[in-house]
């Protein structure tokens, strides 16, 4: 059974990332071209990323994931400072009013992927390590609900929300599936609720984001513009697409079509039968993926495959949400395929700990 999965795993991660680097270089050579007079710009460095990726992943695959339980604590407070870091003026780099990025010569690094993972790994641990105390308020909801609270609120500084939902989501499932009463998630929920109400229509472009997804054409060429043109792309495809590298709306007319709305560029191209195969991908993924969870060996290996399997899936579902317009607009990359360094290395780094946890899982 471990063997099986781990191989599924391994081929579907495979296609999916060779998916990705044809359509970045699809979407991103004509825009390229004209910003670095170099077509492959995008392409080149996305290499670069997938080789650092794969050394991640063989890595993840090599060290015993339960000695990462030791490591745990100094890994949560290592990416605390890290976020806290990203935020000094000089220190971080602002893209577009944000300041999320490290970066180094031509390698852009966001702390808030790695505080993704180490938070998966942290609550895992805690909650394998607290066992029936879990259920306690003062010992069991609290420490993992501060831990959060803290990556949240420096996430939300940079600011990104759409990362702090995520991983918000991601850990609560995972207190949930581990027997945490539900009326303590349920009463922070309510809680942030306003927060988060607050969060959105006190922030003019993410207030535009709302009503733009409500509407995209109130405002066609502002803040709807993104949206209506993912979906022209997405409806101009048709059933087979207009074929590869044909794209019209990656000529300027989409903006991020390398990173947050390549499926758009997916649908355009490869048409519905492109789209349609992705997801199908995914589905197999993440199934997959649940195959790990069930067989995993110990506790620990169960919740830290749950937290990455669901991490993943999430950033899935929100990327194509968006995509399609179902979801307001939230810069999450496409798992595997987007163009976006530090988010893809590490997504290749959970993969290379999934299978990792396959491999000591039960071989029945």
């Amino acid at each position: 059974m471990g063997h099986n999965s781990r191989v599924n795993l391994f081929i579907t991660t495979v296609i999916l990332i060779s998916i990705g680097i044809v359509m970045i270089y699809s979407a991103s050579s004509i825009y390229a071209t004209e910003r670095y007079n170099d077509s492959f710009f995008f392409l080149k460095r996305h290499i670069s990323f997938l080789l650092i990726g794969i050394s991640l992943a063989f890595l993840a695959m090599s060290i015993d994931y339960r000695k990462l339980r030791k490591w745990s604590k100094s890994l949560l407070i290592f990416s605390l400072f890290l976020l806290v870091l990203v935020l000094i003026p000089g220190i971080g780099r602002e893209v577009f009013g944000a300041q999320r990025w490290f970066r180094f010569k031509f390698i852009s690094f966001q702390p808030s992927e790695l505080a993704n993972i180490v938070i998966v790994i942290y609550i895992a641990d805690f909650i394998s390590r607290r066992g029936n105390v879990i259920k306690d308020f003062l010992r069991g909801f609290l420490p993992p609900i501060l831990v959060l609270g803290m990556s949240i609120v420096l996430i939300l500084m940079q600011p990104d929300l759409g990362t702090a939902v995520a991983l918000g989501m991601v850990v609560f499932i995972m207190l949930f599936v581990a027997g945490i009463r539900l009326s303590y998630l349920l009463s922070v929920v309510l809680a942030s609720l306003p927060v988060l109400y607050i969060l959105i229509f006190s922030v003019p472009y993410r207030r535009m984001r709302i009503a733009a997804f409500l509407n995209p054409w109130l405002d066609p060429k502002g803040s709807g513009f993104q949206i209506i043109q993912s979906q022209i792309a997405l409806g101009s495809g048709g059933i087979f697409g207009i074929g590869l590298g044909q794209s019209k709306q990656k000529l300027f007319y989409l903006p991020a079509a390398h990173t947050d709305f390549i499926f758009s560029i997916i649908g355009e191209e490869l048409g519905l039968i492109g789209t349609i195969g992705i997801i199908i991908l995914f589905l197999i993924f993440i199934q997959q993926g649940f195959k790990v969870i069930k067989n995993a060996a110990d506790k620990f290996g169960y919740f830290l495959s749950l937290g990455l399997v669901l991490m993943i899936s999430l950033k899935v579902i929100i990327n194509i949400g968006v995509s399609c317009g179902i979801l307001p607009t939230k810069g999450l990359p496409l798992p595997f395929i987007s163009y976006g360094g530090s988010s893809f290395i590490f997504d290749m780094f959970s993969v290379g700990l999934l299978m990792n946890i396959a491999r000591s899982g039960d071989y029945t």
